[in-house]
């Protein structure tokens, strides 16, 4: 073999070795994000289900990828944002936002991983075949949501005993609504109240809905526990300010951005469980050997700056035992 020759396959080896080696790396895995709302306001939760990811030793560009499916509020883009998800061959589906949520991941697939967030109970639901043993490709985290609607009434009947109507906000399209009203007609009747819903649709109905709370005597509010209302917490704090009317929400996000007083379990800490589940998912731990999660802390947020702005005294009983106390 000549000299050339030899520097000349030798030059060519070099450079083609790099772009082999490249070919043999494994593809980072790619999960694929699917939730009801907005990014907007699930900015943090999603800081959260990173972390959860984190702690599970993955890095998002270094070791995967993230791919986002938002449905802004329209339950009826899950099914195909879902299967969307599907067809680029996600490694795993996170399924947040709502019950409706995994159902609709449920229903694109048998075959992916799915780690759900979910307010409804799972096993009715059938997305699992029981919280210890979910038994196919999903399991998750149940955030109790809809079974905490009693556990609301009864605060607000403590701040506020004198009403006798208690409104409720109920979002039309959720298809978890029809459950969750009959869990509040249940509690309301419980400590003799009267119940005044109002199914609302998208925001533009918001204003009606409050001007009927108010025409018919409402002296509370429940906004009841639906993804779409977290997304839009802002419009409906202000609202319940220029109504007047003492409200209660599901989650300690809605006390922090100004409503009066929430309660629940930690979103922030569900979604970083979620990216927790994922990680170890993305390992190769199989979705039936992971038990579905729920919280054993829930915790009572009032809003006192708020209260003074209502002027709305809080009973004394009800501040001794909440959690937080925001000024």
């Amino acid at each position: 073999m000549q000299r050339r020759d030899f520097i000349a396959l030798l030059g060519g080896g070099a450079a083609a070795w790099p772009l082999t080696v490249l070919a043999q790396q494994p593809a980072m895995p790619v999960i694929g994000f699917l939730n009801s709302g907005s990014p907007g306001p699930f900015e943090h939760l999603v800081a959260g289900f990173r972390r959860g990811l984190s702690e599970s030793g993955f890095v998002e560009s270094q070791n995967y990828l993230i791919q986002y499916r938002w449905a802004e509020g329209h339950y009826d883009r899950l099914s195909s944002l879902a299967t969307e998800l599907v067809a680029k061959r996600v490694a795993v589906i996170v399924a947040t936002g709502g019950e409706a949520v995994a159902l609709a991941a449920k229903a694109a697939t048998d075959t992916i991983p799915i780690v759900f967030a979910s307010g409804g109970d799972p096993v009715k639901a059938g997305l699992v075949a029981s919280l210890n043993r979910p038994g196919a490709n999903a399991t998750g985290f149940n955030q109790l949501t809809y079974e905490l609607e009693p556990k609301r009434i009864g605060l607000l009947h403590e701040l506020v005993p004198a009403a006798d109507r208690i409104a409720v906000l109920v979002n039309a399209r959720s298809p978890a609504t029809p459950t969750a009203l009959k869990e509040v007609e249940r509690a309301t009747i419980s400590v003799g109240k009267k119940l005044i819903a109002a199914a609302v649709a998208d925001e533009n109905e918001f204003d009606g809905a409050f001007t009927r709370f108010l025409r018919e005597g409402a002296g509370a509010l429940l906004v009841s526990a639906d993804p779409y209302f977290n997304t839009r917490r802002a419009r409906l704090i202000a609202l319940a300010a220029r109504y007047r009317l003492p409200a209660i929400y599901e989650f300690r996000e809605f006390a922090a951005a100004g409503g009066l007083m929430s309660y629940g379990s930690n979103l922030a800490n569900a979604y970083r469980q979620v990216g927790d589940y994922t990680g170890r998912i993305l390992k190769g731990v199989k979705p039936a050997e992971l038990p579905v999660l729920q919280p054993t802390v829930f915790e009572l947020v009032i809003n006192v700056g708020t209260a003074k702005a209502l002027e709305f005294p809080i009973p004394p009983t009800l501040l001794a035992r909440a959690d937080e106390v925001i000024e």
